[in-house]
Parts: C-alpha cells; sequence; structure tokens
C-alpha cells in the first residue's frame, strides 16, 4: 500500500535540513544535504507508518500540501511510503517428486527459491 503525506523541509545554517509531518507529530528527521534529507524523510515516514499498521492505529488524512504555512527558510515536499506485506504466508506448492529430492540433497531452500523467482518474474 502507498501512502503520500506533505513534509516540511527546514533549510538550517549549517546547510542541513530538518524535516517535520504536520499530521505526524513527533515524525522528525534530519538530513546534511538536501538529497540526504529526502532519503532520510522517506526512511523516517515509512517506519512511522509501519508502527501505526502494528500497532492497529488509525493512519491521519493527510494535509493538503497547499495549505501548510511555511517560513522563509522552510519548503513543503510530498513524501511517499510504499508498505509492503513482509509476514510469511504459507503456500502449497506442487513439484515433482524427483526434483524435490535433488533439491533436498542439495541443501536448496524451496521457500527461498520460490520467492527469488517470483521477485525476478515480477520485477520488483
Amino acid at each position: 500500500m502507498e501512502y503520500i503525506f506533505p513534509a516540511i523541509f527546514e533549510c538550517n545554517e549549517d546547510g542541513s535540513h530538518t524535516i517535520t509531518f504536520p499530521d505526524l507529530p513527533g515524525c522528525i528527521s534530519e538530513g546534511k544535504s538536501l538529497s540526504s534529507a529526502i532519503d532520510m524523510a522517506q526512511n523516517a515516514f515509512t517506519q512511522w507508518i509501519e508502527y501505526l499498521l502494528d500497532e492497529k492505529e488509525d493512519i491521519p488524512t493527510p494535509s493538503n500540501m497547499k495549505k501548510i504555512n511555511v517560513s522563509e527558510n522552510q519548503f513543503v515536499n510530498l513524501v511517499c511510503a510504499d508498505i509492503r506485506d513482509n509476514r510469511a504466508i504459507r503456500r502449497t506448492v506442487s513439484i515433482p517428486g524427483w526434483l524435490d529430492i535433488k533439491a533436498a540433497d542439495a541443501g536448496i531452500s524451496l521457500s527461498k527459491v520460490l520467492q527469488e523467482a517470483l521477485k525476478e518474474k515480477l520485477r520488483v
């Protein structure tokens, strides 16, 4: 699931940037450069949303970025978090018996091979 929220980037005197999220009080990060700040904002935002989901808390509605007031040394930018459910799911699959024996003899994890093959096939 994808979440997109506005973030306020504040340029500090030393060139670093502090990032806050108006809709997520306490979600704050910082980067030494703008590039680093953008990465740090996405990491902080993703972890914050994952925490809310894990705790079964409501995800607030994001503010309209055009309605966020900022000072002269600030700007608003949208930040995206792509949250994936990484829990293991049991699936029943069928393979020929001889292939199962060869895989077991080679010490190959069928789950790992299936995950790698699906990621490659789906290009994710």
